[in-house]
């Protein structure tokens, strides 16, 4: 995953401002979101961690769950956001989410 180039970052985050502000669907703002957060990269650390954050925030916003990314499925979680970038394909990281939320109630 390469990030637009550092021309492009303020008028990136504002895209990213306008859908968190904009979607009404919690869960189509918190997956959206992080992938968007991600994509832009807008730090030299703790992108990842900021994402999964805001991540979060908007899934508590509609009622949602808290959602951890266990250590053990960092592999997977990569390969969910790179299948997104490369495919458009968000289905494998909803998917990847919902079971990292279903292990969290057992």
């Amino acid at each position: 995953m390469c990030p637009p180039p550092k021309e492009a970052l303020m008028d990136s985050m504002d895209a990213l401002f306008y859908c968190l502000k904009n979607e009404e669907n919690a869960a189509v703002r918190a997956i959206l979101g992080h992938y968007m957060f991600v994509y832009i990269h807008p730090y030299i650390d703790g992108n990842g961690r900021i994402a999964r954050l805001l991540m979060n925030s908007m899934f508590l916003s509609g009622g949602y769950s808290w959602t951890i990314v266990h250590e053990k499925n960092r592999d997977e979680y990569l390969n969910c956001l790179e299948t997104i970038t490369a495919d458009q394909n968000f289905l494998p990281f909803v998917l990847f989410l919902k079971e990292e939320q279903n292990r969290e109630h057992l």
